[in-house]
């Protein structure tokens, strides 16, 4: 019989179980999930007044739900006013918006502005639940707090105007008249023509039009996509030339010499609640149509207006001619060399302003 102690003993190989495996990949994949989940999860606003968040230096109004309201007023005393005009800022604004009409024009006919920070703009409160509804009941309630009457008009400017078309469909009987601004387009709204719709959408840039997918499918990525570093993401916050034509860059020039001290303020509570949550909303499922809107002025008492720069390479003004003819009550003006800052425009703002509230007839298209 061999002597088997000669011979020295084989080495025991084990081979990790089934569950060791299964365990460590459940393991990766929790970490990987938290890495990625970090990643789209915003972080939370830094409120005005909060511990550690900006002062406030304007006035503010209490709203029912609680949420603080900052707004700015400009032109004659409300008191005395013969017109009230609520202003509704764009897409990273803020109440502090550039409108040139000088005083002497808005003592000689009577007007009163009011601005105001949208939701998590500027010194307002955030409001995580915002929707194009909500906007409208903001506005009625800022006006009720400031004691404008019953009756008051709205300007809304780019994507301030999914607010003015809320107001259309919620508070029309308190509108005196309403401006559209070069009003931002949900491409999904369903009264849209397929074909049409889509040679718009796909006139923009591929990085507008991903940042306006996920805005619309998939708005739970919105903070994910706007941070990363891999593609470009959004040509409005990168302030790329692209989206300017010649009339833009005279205005921005001229803006250029306006002293905008409080500029810093506009994203100063986070951009989640402002700037994403405005996408998030603007370009979501509305509660309703714009297209089926009906006249609110059927009695003659009082205009909508909808403003378009023919340049404009953010809002196509294929879809705008389109929204006023399927909306003929509406007053459609398209400035030929007009782009996206024809507000901006002395007098531009001066004929929206008085083809509002005076009924005037634009002599400058």
């Amino acid at each position: 019989m061999k002597n088997l102690s000669k011979f020295p003993a084989e080495p025991i190989t084990t081979k990790p179980s089934f569950h060791f495996r299964m365990y460590a990949l459940a393991l990766v994949m929790m970490v990987m999930g938290a890495w990625a989940y970090m990643r789209m999860k915003p972080p939370p606003p830094k409120v005005c007044n909060s511990p550690g968040g900006p002062t406030v230096t304007s006035p503010r109004v209490r709203l029912r739900d609680g949420r603080y309201l900052a707004f700015k007023e400009k032109g004659v005393p409300k008191e005395k006013a013969k017109f009230k005009v609520i202003v509704v800022h764009g897409f990273d604004s803020s109440k502090d918006i550039y409108l040139p009409l000088s005083q002497e024009l808005m003592e000689e006919f009577g007007i009163y502005i009011v601005t105001f920070d949208r939701a998590g703009y500027g010194e307002s409160d955030p409001n995580p639940k915002r929707s194009v509804k909500s906007e409208a009941f903001v506005i009625e309630e800022l006006a009720d707090k400031l004691q404008l009457g019953p009756k008051f008009y709205v300007v809304g400017v780019s994507l301030g105007n999914y607010a003015a078309w809320a107001c259309l469909k919620y508070i029309p009987h308190r509108l005196g008249g309403v401006a559209l601004v070069v009003p931002v387009i949900n491409y999904w709204w369903p009264s849209f023509p397929a074909k049409l719709v889509e040679g718009a959408y796909m006139k923009q840039l591929g990085r507008d039009q991903w940042k306006l997918r996920i805005a619309h499918h998939a708005p739970g990525l919105m903070h994910w996509w706007m941070t990363q570093k891999w593609f470009p993401s959004c040509t409005i916050m990168e302030r790329n030339p692209i989206i300017f034509n010649q009339r833009d860059f005279r205005i921005l020039a001229d803006i250029s010499k306006i002293p905008m001290p409080n500029e810093h303020k506009i994203r100063q509570q986070g951009e989640q609640e402002s700037l994403y949550r405005d996408l998030i909303v603007g370009f979501g499922n509305w509660e309703f149509d714009p297209m089926e809107l009906k006249d609110p002025f059927t009695h003659n008492n009082g205009s909508v207006h909808l403003w378009q720069g023919y340049e404009d390479t953010l809002v196509p003004f294929e879809l705008q001619r389109y929204i006023s003819q399927k909306l003929p009550w509406i007053r459609y003006h398209e400035v030929r060399d007009g782009g996206h800052l024809i507000i901006h425009d002395a007098s531009i703002c001066e004929a929206i302003f008085r083809s509002l509230l005076l009924g005037e007839k634009p002599l400058i298209i």
